[in-house]
């Protein structure tokens, strides 16, 4: 397992998390400013994070021994952000995403189609008028 897919995964679950329930969840008195970012506390996403993301079970253990500070847990797994303007702005990159690339116009100039060669199966030349004899002496 990737440390860059869990924080992914784990950041995904987060936000469905709270964009399900965040009717109550903003209404708690749970948030909280940590390096300028506010969000709910550390314990909150914890809890709610170990519900929804079974790997999470297995490795807070581990991510306890490391560090027993839920602050830096949070930070550690890429969970310190305001999930309100994180699901603003997702929401922007898909309305870009969703919205119609067109190609700017093409600054080629046109070219003209040349006049179609004559055929000239004689090999006398095009602009020739008066057939000069060329019979091998």
């Amino acid at each position: 397992m990737n440390i860059d897919q869990l924080r992914r995964s784990l950041k995904d679950r987060w936000l469905d998390y709270y964009q399900e329930n965040r009717s109550w969840i903003t209404r708690l008195s749970i948030w909280v400013s940590c390096e300028g970012k506010r969000r709910p506390s550390s314990s909150f996403i914890l809890g709610a994070l170990s519900t929804v993301e079974p790997r999470l079970v297995d490795l807070l253990p581990l991510i306890v021994d490391l560090s027993n500070h839920p602050d830096r847990i949070v930070v550690a797994l890429g969970l310190n952000f305001d999930p309100e303007q994180e699901l603003i702005h997702l929401k922007q990159l898909k309305a870009e995403s969703e919205s119609p690339k067109y190609l700017p116009a093409s600054s080629v100039p046109e070219v003209k189609p040349s006049r179609p060669a004559e055929v000239d199966e004689a090999c006398e030349g095009r602009d020739r008028t008066s057939k000069i004899d060329r019979s091998p002496r």
